[in-house]
């Protein structure tokens, strides 16, 4: 009987997995082995897409004449720097006595294409079995039971193809828009900015777009003009008791759907406003004003939804200050010491197999000391059953994992970890621990004053029932961060009262007693002058959520609909994404706020692709090709169709752009953007051909 061979894609993981089949060995060689099993593994990618000149040498030099590029047959290599590694695998891989072999790497769209490249690469035979380990974390029972339940590979080629065509895309997207944009307009911008070395434009299917996003927001920001309101707050009492009411031109009102008004609620000049406080001739100490509706109603706040990757970047960023890339490093890290489950998810829910154990990992917090008492308490009352019927549990809202939630093992390895790390950890089982708590509950008190047909309005939410919310904040949070942040770690910062209404228990008490019809005291009327407010910069967490929800931008409602789910990027690279476009200074990122912002060589590029192959910079169209990939996955659609949609978007945009000349329309909009940037010319050419030097290299790295 032969070997098993089982082939992780680090060499940590393949370590975990000798662990659980008890191969033990020197590791210096490459592989680990026994009487039944051989463990190896990659070092991520060990193959790549070739550089276009491998097919011709004429391709090394760019020229309009080569393009579009387009190969029949794509070429792949080694990459020289594992060439090593690779040889080892492939002498296994190909070995007489390995009768079987377990494909180990990520379980996800690039841990597949990271093997099949290596199994074409390597010429494994074809009768060779082939068994697919999918897990969602490291601890021993998820391995053993991988390794039980592994299907044939041959059941994930769909999913092989949908990363085949990822790669394709990429590479040949970020070849040809690179090639033909660079040798038409990197002349231009080399130009405008003094820089004697010509430059490269750098763009591609994913990065493109995202700098398009954040030029778009910020020329929003730039072109806002402040518009000045003015509120009237009535301040009114009872029984002692003071609270504020904010007035609005309801029906009724002398002021409904006024050309005077900014909104129902304000005015659009101040003189507008105390005309109104004038006629509602309140006089000291006070005059009655009529309650005409007094509702009270109850509210429930459910939990939050578990972490998928991006929202827990998101949440990294605002608690920690941390980047989408650091984040995504430390949770990874935390799924290799078997802390959490797989990172690299966009699934906020579990799955039905999972739930129905999921007291095993509550269970096993019971060794972590910040919530022993809180997992004791929850087995205790058993609120674990019937977890499977709520929000938390849906099986079709999963696609490759479910959310990250705590395994309830590996805690000796949190005294290994730094100090955000543990953080980050502590906020990943907290909201975890949410989700078996009940709702927070609060009672809703709505009260409408009327004063000579004026109405006023005030609201008070009152906290009957804390829920889940006494176990939401992160014990750091209490004494490093305000309220505010703390809150962040559950997700929401809305649980205080609605409006700037703090009452203390009596107040709140006589609130109740009011009814309709009864009286109230107007004390006075004051004015609060407001202004509108531009929209906000993305951060480095609110930009992944971006670009996760990315269908939200998109106003055709049916494309929103078939895209939703889609977004731009995957869990696996958004943050990887962004990051590139900082480190070839398209994007500047603020590391202690982690605010983000073009830079002007961002803002030229953004012009020179928004003249040129407009349709990169749509959310609709990058979100549309994600979807296609989806597609292939699931075998909605064959690789024949991708290829040939793909095949013509890029020979039309090439050919169009090969056609036109624009380059003397640029220098209005460079100017306008170079305005808004003090060092303007003179850093932006220092970066600029670094920016797109490397662009002929990136291959199927382009996002």
């Amino acid at each position: 009987m032969g070997k098993n061979l089982f082939i992780a894609e680090k060499p940590s993981v393949a370590k975990e997995f000798a662990k659980v089949l008890n191969v033990n060995g020197n590791a210096s060689k490459g592989y680990l082995e026994s009487d039944n099993s051989v463990v190896t593994w990659c070092v991520g990618h060990l193959v790549t897409m070739s550089y276009p000149e491998v097919y011709d040498a004429a391709l090394k030099k760019w020229s309009f004449q080569t393009l579009p590029f387009i190969p029949e047959h794509f070429l792949y290599e080694v990459i020289p720097g594992v060439s090593k590694q690779f040889n080892i695998v492939k002498g296994l891989l190909n070995r007489d006595d390995v009768s079987c072999i377990y494909v180990c790497t990520d379980s996800g769209r690039e841990g597949e294409y990271i093997y099949r490249l290596v199994d074409d690469m390597a010429k494994v035979p074809p009768d060779k079995e082939k068994r697919r380990v999918w897990i969602d974390s490291q601890t021993e029972e998820e391995i053993k039971r991988g390794i039980k339940e592994a299907k044939l590979l041959s059941e994930y080629d769909n999913l092989s193809s949908a990363a085949y065509l990822r790669a394709k895309s990429d590479y040949l997207m970020g070849i040809n828009f690179s090639r033909v944009l660079s040798l038409k307009y990197g002349r231009t911008i080399m130009d405008y900015l003094n820089n004697g070395k010509w430059s490269a434009v750098s763009v591609g299917r994913v990065m493109t777009c995202v700098l398009g996003m954040v030029v778009k927001r910020e020329r929003e920001i730039r072109d806002f003009v402040k518009t000045p309101f003015y509120r009237v707050i009535g301040n009114f009492g009872y029984e002692g008791q003071k609270f504020d009411g904010e007035w609005r031109a309801v029906k009724g009102s002398q002021y409904f759907e006024s050309h005077l008004l900014y909104k129902e609620n304000g005015f659009n000049k101040k003189e507008d406003a105390q005309k109104l406080i004038d006629e509602l001739k309140i006089e000291p100490p006070a005059v009655k004003a009529v309650i005409c509706k007094a509702e009270k109603k109850k509210e429930k706040k459910n939990p939050p939804l578990l972490f998928n990757l991006a929202e827990l970047q998101n949440t990294c960023s605002k608690l920690f200050k941390i980047s989408p890339d650091e984040t995504l490093k430390i949770v990874q890290e935390l799924y290799e010491k078997k802390l959490v489950t797989y990172p690299r998810t966009d699934a906020r829910v579990l799955s039905t197999a999972v739930a129905k154990e999921i007291h095993k990992n509550i269970s096993g917090l019971r060794n972590y000391a910040l919530v022993r008492d809180i997992a004791s308490g929850i087995l205790e009352a058993q609120s674990y059953k019937g977890i499977e019927k709520t929000k938390y549990v849906n099986d079709k809202q999963i696609t490759d994992h479910y959310a990250i939630i705590p395994t309830g093992q590996g805690f000796n390895a949190l005294n290994s970890v730094t100090q955000t790390a543990a953080r980050v950890y502590e906020v990943i089982v907290r909201r975890f621990l949410c989700i078996f708590y009940p709702s927070a509950e609060y009672l809703k008190i709505n009260i409408t004053a009327e004063r000579l047909k004026e109405s006023f309005f005030a609201s008070f939410k009152i906290m009957t029932k804390e829920g889940y919310l006494a176990i939401a904040s992160a014990s750091f949070a209490k004494q490093k961060l305000t309220d505010k942040q703390a809150q962040t770690t559950e997700g929401s910062a809305d649980d205080a009262a609605d409006n700037d209404n703090k009452l203390d228990k009596n107040a709140i008490e006589k609130i109740k007693q009011l009814k309709k019809g009864m009286e109230i005291d107007l004390f006075s009327a004051e004015i609060k002058e407001g202004e509108t407010s531009p929209p906000k910069r993305y951060n480095s967490g609110s930009m992944i959520l971006a670009m996760e929800n990315a269908g939200q931008l998109i106003e055709d409602e049916d494309l929103r609909a078939q895209i939703k789910g889609s977004g731009i990027g995957t869990s696996a690279t958004r943050a990887e994404i962004l990051s590139k476009l900082v480190n070839i200074k398209y994007l500047s990122l603020n590391k202690k706020t982690q605010i983000i912002t073009p830079t002007l060589l961002g803002e030229m590029i953004y012009d020179v692709v928004f003249a040129s192959i407009h349709a990169l910079l749509n959310p609709e169209l990058t979100a549309s090709w994600e979807l296609g990939l989806t597609m292939v996955a699931d075998g909605k659609i064959t690789e024949e169709e991708y290829m040939m949609k793909l095949n013509s978007f890029i020979t039309n945009h090439v050919q169009n752009v090969k056609s036109k000349n624009y380059q003397n329309l640029f220098k209005p909009y460079f100017d306008k953007a170079a305005a808004n940037y003090k060092t303007s010319k003179k850093t932006a050419k220092k970066t600029t051909a670094k920016s797109g030097t490397d662009n002929s290299k990136t291959k199927n790295k382009q996002a």
